[in-house]
């Protein structure tokens, strides 16, 4: 199969590492070949970051170039808008709507963009936006954020449940498992906005 492209996008913090690393194992898993990039940017101090997650027969590098990326994973929808570029005609942007103000507007220098999932729907995108934070936060934990994410991006692939929580499994320790079974659930069930 031709090599698919996942970006997963946000603020430092909010659990991309894991996000990247439970996609990476469900792909190994099923026996694709899978490249997963380190975390870019100032990911201790809430600044954007971003990590590339490739997979397919053969996989050569990590990098994600514009206009390739298949998938949008985005924490955050100001970093969805900043990643969009990347998005190949077709793709799909995955996208909690939480607001997250980067320093120039909290120091008061700029003005968070209003309207921005409109704005993502304008330039073509598929978008697929919810309120991540608040399914999180039924799940049990406010942190789930990454999980429920991926539990509706599992909703665009065909891989059974237990793929997915074979997964979920090998890399959340044991005592946020149920938690974040339930935070992926959730995040399956959620309807596009």
């Amino acid at each position: 199969m031709e090599t698919k492209n996942i970006m997963i996008v946000g603020v430092g913090g909010q659990g991309s590492l894991l996000a990247s690393k439970l996609l990476g194992r469900l792909f190994l898993d099923r026996g694709y070949d899978v490249k997963v990039s380190e975390v870019h940017g100032m990911s201790q101090r809430g600044g954007s970051v971003v990590t590339y997650v490739r997979y397919g027969d053969r996989v050569a590098s990590p990098i994600i170039d514009r206009g390739q990326a298949d998938f949008i994973v985005s924490f955050e929808l100001l970093e969805a808008a900043r990643w969009l570029p990347f998005l190949k005609p077709g793709g799909v942007v995955v996208t909690n709507t939480q607001r997250i103000d980067p320093m120039p507007v909290i120091i008061g220098a700029a003005e968070y963009p209003e309207g921005l999932t409109d704005k993502l729907r304008s330039s073509g995108a598929r978008v697929d936006a919810m309120d991540c934070l608040a399914i999180a936060e039924r799940a049990g934990s406010s942190k789930a954020v990454n999980i429920v994410l991926l539990g509706r991006l599992s909703h665009y692939f065909d891989f059974d449940e237990a793929d997915w929580m074979s997964a979920l499994e090998a890399v959340v320790p044991p005592k946020f498992l149920e938690m974040n079974k339930k935070a992926f659930a959730l995040g399956k069930e959620a309807g596009n906005n």
